[in-house]
């Protein structure tokens, strides 16, 4: 047989190298190829959690102008008004074939469009709907949505349904889960200690819900402090009111006693009577020398937010009226640490 020569020995020779050259260089081209497809996917869920995060921030900033803030020539609606239910009857039967999801969107959507027996099945549904729902965008502004309605039960539906879609249970230890995202994460705190406050006003730890929001009621960071006056709107405890009164007339940020003043008012979880009882102390509160004249004007707005009644900046006028509207028998409620004229 006749012998290979050296040229085609040396390419028997290299053909192997070269096979194993162009092995390497395609799993090299390979690695390079799944790490830029990693880069490609990571780039992607980041532009999605981006989005998704922008949309939250755009729904608390829709949140925070749901109640604008009040100014020395606002004049605000009385809060209570009586429910105008809607004629047309609900297709109950067709809204049990949908998911529970879908269920809480449509019905807490209809309370707030004033259909009938909506509260009632939202109602009869929360407990089915338990570890079911997720807090999705949509679900969250339906929430904003219904925390503006002047019918309590409507804001009180939204709570509810608030709290299941963010897995927190009427439990101690979902105020105890709350403290600590509040104290770990500040980034996050706003909506822990809004929804702190709102588990407080469904009988959860009270007490240790309004302590710990007075705390952060005094916080250097004026964010927080904003975040803790949502709070104790939605506690909605004779304690909170006192508190807002407080922040309304000391709090060192306008912002913040705007806030207060729309907590008072007409946002949170106060019943119309409760706003009331705040009523002789805003009254005291016109002869208050260390107001300024911004935080003076915000006094006068929440009196004619929770009255309804208007005259303007003449303190005699709003005594006189408030003399022959309030009940004789009334106890007269005087806040704890505030500086009354």
């Amino acid at each position: 047989m006749e012998e290979p020569s050296g040229h085609h020995r040396r390419a028997t020779i290299l053909a192997p190298e070269n096979a194993a050259v162009a092995q390497r260089r395609s799993r090299t081209g390979n690695a390079w190829f799944r790490y830029a497809s990693l880069l490609v996917l990571l780039a992607v869920i980041s532009a999605v959690a981006g989005f998704q995060f922008a949309h939250v921030r755009n729904a608390l900033d829709q949140w925070r102008s749901a109640t604008p803030a009040y100014s020395s020539s606002a004049l605000a609606p009385a809060l209570v008004s009586e429910s105008r239910p809607s004629s047309a009857n609900m297709e109950a039967e067709e809204i049990g074939h949908l998911a529970p999801q879908q269920q809480a969107e449509r019905l807490l959507d209809l309370a707030i469009k004033r259909h009938e027996n909506s509260l009632d099945l939202i109602n009869q549904k929360l407990e089915s709907w338990r570890g079911h729902l997720e807090n999705t965008g949509h679900l969250f502004n339906l929430v904003l949505s219904a925390l503006k309605s002047d019918d309590p039960r409507v804001r009180t539906a939204a709570v509810e349904i608030d709290l299941e879609a963010s897995n927190l249970n009427k439990s101690p230890q979902s105020v105890t889960r709350l403290l600590k995202q509040i104290q770990n994460d500040p980034h996050s705190r706003y909506l822990s200690l809004w929804r702190l406050g709102a588990l407080g006003n469904r009988g959860v730890e009270p007490a240790t819900v309004l302590s710990n929001l007075l705390r952060y009621s005094h916080d250097a960071n004026q964010q927080t402090r904003f975040w803790a006056v949502e709070g104790l709107a939605m506690l909605g405890t004779e304690e909170s009111i006192d508190s807002l009164l407080s922040i309304l007339a000391h709090d060192p940020a306008q912002q913040v006693r705007e806030r207060a003043a729309t907590g008072l008012a007409r946002s949170g979880l106060l019943t119309g009577e409760q706003r009331l009882t705040a009523v002789p102390q805003l009254l005291n509160l016109l002869d208050d020398d260390s107001l300024d004249p911004e935080t003076l004007g915000l006094v006068y707005s929440t009196l004619r937010a929770i009255t309804g009644a208007s005259f303007g900046q003449d303190p005699d006028a709003w005594r006189e009226w408030w003399a022959h509207h309030d009940a004789p028998e009334k106890r007269v409620h005087v806040p704890k640490g505030l500086l009354l004229a």
